[in-house]
């Protein structure tokens, strides 16, 4: 089942900070600011998220049904309540499987010719 007004074509290849943020929330939910360290930390530093371009991508990303905010949060004690979380919807997550299945054919395209080693 699709998201009533985009097809998973239609959004892809995903704009490079919504693949990094995607990716950030595939391990589970997360606020803004975890999601800056965890992308910063899998690029080891060569993406340092600002956190206006964050919330931007996380609003259009939001408005795409690609992320939801999560209802659930963790124990009081581990939280500041003003702290939004957000998780990949089902649409995200097959949004993401597309554009890793095209990124891996891109790659594959590219062994193919020699030009990169079957092992990257």
């Amino acid at each position: 089942m699709g998201h009533p007004t985009r097809d998973i074509d239609e959004l892809l290849p995903l704009p490079p900070v919504t693949f990094h943020i995607m990716v950030a929330l595939g391990e589970g939910d997360r606020h803004g600011y975890a999601i800056i360290q965890e992308v910063a930390q899998r690029t080891e530093g060569a993406l340092r998220l600002s956190a206006g371009t964050l919330y931007r991508s996380i609003q259009r990303m939001l408005e795409q049904g690609l992320i939801a905010e999560s209802r659930t949060r963790p124990a009081p004690e581990l939280d500041d309540e003003r702290r939004r979380y957000y998780h990949l919807t089902g649409f995200g997550v097959s949004v993401m499987r597309a554009e890793a299945k095209r990124l891996a054919d891109l790659v594959r395209m590219a062994q193919a010719t020699g030009l990169v080693p079957r092992r990257v």
